[in-house]
């Protein structure tokens, strides 16, 4: 029997569910959780619609049709440009932080399976607690 697996029949278990997490996230993350947040909102969905609809007489400004429209394509294209690159930071995160909960709450299973068929109820109880406090990670990263 290993060194691990003998104190663990001891009833001294020592390991833990650890999360990592970065205390100091990035600016650009911090901002591309902001953006995220901004652009999911109807807020952002008004101003687009409002900003096509100003858009649309400012046509008779313009000598040719065709740089009107060179305008309002190039404008979009680029707003799209950056939005993905912003929301795609917003899904890895998100990914990483799934990933994270899905393995917290593999090895509290795996702990729960393993201390029920010894009969600990004292640490059973505890691993649950763990399990239960693991079921939010994803909002604390």
């Amino acid at each position: 029997m290993s060194a691990d697996a003998s104190s663990r029949a001891d009833g001294a278990d020592n390991r833990q569910v650890r999360v990592e997490r970065e205390p100091n996230r990035h600016p650009f993350d911090r901002f591309a959780e902001s953006a995220s947040r901004f652009v999911s909102r109807g807020l952002f969905f008004t101003i687009s619609v409002a900003v096509v609809a100003i858009w649309m007489p400012t046509i008779f400004l313009f000598k040719s049709i065709d740089t009107w429209q060179l305008i309002i394509n190039t404008l979009t294209s680029v707003l799209a440009f950056l939005l993905i690159a912003l929301l795609q930071n917003s899904e890895r995160r998100y990914d990483e932080a799934l990933h994270q909960k899905i393995d917290a709450l593999a090895a509290a299973l795996a702990d729960l399976m393993e201390h029920e068929a010894r009969g600990d109820r004292e640490l059973l109880e505890r691993h649950i607690e763990e399990l239960r406090s693991s079921v939010g990670l994803e909002r604390d990263l």
